[in-house]
């Protein structure tokens, strides 16, 4: 199974689910907001310190990407013409994640953020972990 975990308060994080569902054609992935008892639960079971709040978390399988590799790994999985993106995997990690982190740090005032995590439509439930 493979588990995007993401802030559920960020608009941008919600609008990236919302790009990820529609173009997930082989329903790959399931999603978990960071508040949410499950992404909780995994942060304790990876001892994961700090604030992850301000990371994309791939769980796929038994392994754990964050950042930009969780990104590029998350467009890989997509196909097409997105697993192209996967290529900037050769960039320097301490490149990519210099500027994933910029976004990330700037990302509710960029984008704005919601009061309350998202909640999926009827159709959209069984895509998410809670």
């Amino acid at each position: 199974m493979k588990v995007i975990l993401f802030d559920g308060v960020c608009n941008l994080c919600s609008g990236s689910v919302n790009w990820i569902i529609d173009h997930d054609k082989k329903n790959l992935f399931k999603f978990s907001a960071l508040q949410s008892n499950y992404g909780k639960g995994i942060v304790a079971k990876y001892n994961m310190e700090g604030n992850y709040m301000d990371t994309a978390i791939l769980l796929d399988e038994d392994d754990i990407f964050l950042g930009s590799d969780a990104v590029l790994r998350i467009l890989k999985h997509l196909g097409g013409i997105y697993s192209l993106a996967y290529l900037f995997i050769i960039v320097p990690a301490f490149i990519r994640n210099f500027v994933y982190q910029v976004v990330s740090e700037n990302r509710y005032r960029w984008f704005g953020k919601m009061d309350t995590c998202r909640i999926p439509t009827p159709q959209l439930k069984a895509n998410f972990l809670e």
